[in-house]
This record gives structure tokens, C-alpha cells and sequence, in this order.
């Protein structure tokens, strides 16, 4: 595995740690690749109960890096792309919710925004840092939601609620993530690695197979075409992007001013 993915396994708990910090952790190719590769080693590791997916530093992931993600890290064989144009932004949910039946913990050590939101909405649970925020971020670059989170974000706040928190692009912070139901779990700073450790030891006490049963029916419970949902969001992503206010959404961002939207 790659330097910018950590892997830590004690006893039956596997945790993957996001570890571009001088970046906060924000998305290269080769780091949101590495996260797909690392669920989906972890989803076949018989020895492997429970995973856990958290970050370094300050922050838990920032989002795509907009500095420029890299060079193409994709494990698919260049037919494969072709045939497959979900990319790792779909994958975020489709690997984390179907292909791993395991339960799968985001400890939010830091910020999540954008896909780095995305990617902690696809985990089964979360537990929140003290000091932790939660941004949409969508909107500042003129962009709608993906990976997944046009569908994990209404199905854990309701449909208002997520509605609200995606255009307004406000920023969560711990205690009203938690009432409003972003996560289950807020926890002191000074303790998070701590319970993060110890909440997955818990889970990992129970029985892997009622574990893995118990997601795949609460999955069956809450069923959508979920391929078909991230393949509509991806669509929508790229319409959003090719549009002039898009642009104008970029270089304001950069330039560290309003946007002036034109409807474009």
C-alpha cells in the first residue's frame, strides 16, 4: 500500500488512516484509490471483523484536492475504465455499504468536506472528534453532491434537513452534528483515538456473522439501485462543472472573493 494510506490492524479491527496531513488529507488519485483498494483487501480478510477509516493530522479529509488529485492511481485495466466510468467517487459507497458486508467506522478526528463528507457518510457509523466540522463544500465550487451522498446524507438527517445543509454550505460543528444525526458518537479530543480504538474492539466482539447478516438486512431495508443513483450523481457533477458559473465558482475560491453567478 502506498504511503498515503496507513493500515493498522489489532486483533479483528483493521483501521485505515488517510494520511496526506500536510494536505489535509484531501483526495489525489492515488489516496481515494487507496482507500477503495484498502475496504475492499479488508472486505475479503477473513481474520478482519470490523474497519475503521480515519485521518492524521488535523483533519479527516478535505475533499478533493483542488490543487490538482495527480496522476490516474486507478487499479482497473484501461478496457475496464472504458467499460466503467463510476470511478472512485462512486465507488466510496458502492464498496463501503454492498461489496464490504462488514461494519465500517469513520472516526472524524478532524474536518470532513465534500468527498472526504462523502466518503465518512458511507461508513455504517461515525464517531465525531470534539473540535471536528463537517462542510458541504459543494457549492463554493459550483458543483452537486457525489459519492454517495445524495443518498447516505437524507437517509442519516432526513430529507430537509440535508436539502438545508448541502445549498446553504454551512459549517456542523460536533453537538449539532450529532442532534442532527450526521453521527452517533462525540467524543473529546484528547480521548478520540482512544474510543475509536474501543469502539471497534466492542463491535468485534460480536459474532462476524450476525455482524455481516445484521448489514446486509438493514441494507436490504433502506435498498436503492445505488450504482445507478452515484452513476446520476456523476452525471449531474459533470454538468455542474462544465457550466460557466462552475468556473466562476473555481477562480473565486482562489481568488478568495464572492462569486458573481450568471446562470450559465
Amino acid at each position: 500500500m502506498s504511503d498515503v494510506i496507513g493500515i493498522h490492524d489489532k486483533d479483528r479491527v483493521r483501521t485505515i488512516v488517510l494520511n496526506r496531513p500536510g494536505k489535509k488529507n484531501a483526495l489525489s488519485h492515488e489516496l481515494a484509490w487507496g482507500v477503495v483498494t484498502a475496504v475492499e483487501q479488508a472486505a475479503r480478510a477473513d481474520g478482519i471483523w470490523v474497519i475503521a477509516i480515519t485521518g492524521t493530522g488535523d483533519a479527516f479529509c478535505a475533499g478533493l484536492d483542488l490543487g490538482g488529485p495527480g496522476e490516474d492511481a486507478s487499479p482497473l485495466s484501461a478496457q475496464d475504465r472504458q467499460l466503467d466510468d463510476v470511478s472512485w467517487v462512486g465507488r466510496f459507497a458502492l464498496v463501503l455499504r454492498e461489496v464490504c458486508d462488514k461494519p465500517v467506522v469513520a472516526g472524524l478526528n478532524g474536518v470532513a468536506a465534500g468527498a472526504g463528507l462523502s466518503l465518512a457518510m458511507a461508513a455504517d457509523m461515525r464517531l465525531m472528534a470534539r473540535s471536528a466540522r463537517l462542510v458541504a463544500g459543494y457549492p463554493r465550487i459550483g458543483a452537486s453532491p457525489d459519492g454517495g451522498l445524495t443518498w447516505t446524507l437524507p437517509q442519516a438527517i432526513g430529507y430537509e434537513q440535508a436539502m438545508r445543509f448541502l445549498l446553504e454550505n454551512r459549517t456542523v460543528e460536533a453537538e449539532e452534528a450529532l442532534r442532527l444525526g450526521f453521527v452517533g458518537e462525540v467524543v473529546a479530543d484528547e480521548r478520540f483515538a482512544e474510543r475509536l480504538a474501543e469502539y471497534c474492539a466492542f463491535l468485534a466482539d460480536r459474532s462476524p456473522i450476525a455482524a455481516r447478516l445484521t448489514k446486509r438486512g438493514v441494507g436490504r431495508a433502506v435498498a436503492i439501485d445505488l450504482e445507478a443513483q452515484v452513476r446520476y450523481e456523476l452525471a449531474n457533477i459533470r454538468s455542474a462543472f462544465a457550466s460557466e458559473d462552475a468556473g466562476e465558482a473555481r477562480r473565486a475560491f482562489f481568488e478568495k472573493r464572492a462569486p458573481v453567478f450568471t446562470g450559465r
